[in-house]
């Protein structure tokens, strides 16, 4: 049996346990704390995801959210303490893993369709889910 290394024992206790697989062009929202003073509250992100990029405990995400007609970039580190929690609101269909194009399109333009053959599998595990089992 193989002893774990001092780096790996302290990177395995500071992941987190996502259990939302999400992939660049997917819609989601980021439920993240901010604290103001003494004050903590749940601030809600919700936007397009850009990139991933990385690995391990440095894994990181860029979200874009055009809020007011000016767009706003937000990188987020997967394995933050912050963050409370990641929903997906709509799964995207693209063919890139970098969507820096975005930045230059508007309107119309910057809208991803819907993969709907990831949409249907996640609606029908969650039908399996909720059935119960009839004996």
């Amino acid at each position: 049996m193989e002893q774990m290394s001092l780096l790996e024992y302290v990177q395995s206790a500071q992941k987190k346990d996502l259990k939302v697989s999400f992939r660049p062009g997917d819609q989601v929202k980021v439920y993240f704390k901010v604290i103001e003073g003494s004050n903590e509250r749940i601030q809600i992100l919700e936007g397009i995801v850009l990139r991933r990029k990385g690995s391990g405990l440095s894994e990181t995400f860029t979200l874009r959210k055009v809020s007011f007609g000016t767009g706003i970039e937000v990188i987020f580190p997967i394995n933050s303490p912050r963050i409370e929690k990641i929903e997906i609101v709509r799964y995207g269909k693209v063919r890139r893993a970098k969507l820096y194009y975005l930045r230059n399109l508007s309107g119309k333009a910057a809208r991803i369709s819907e993969d709907s053959s990831r949409r249907l599998s996640a609606v029908s595990k969650e039908k399996t889910a909720k059935v119960p089992s009839v004996n």
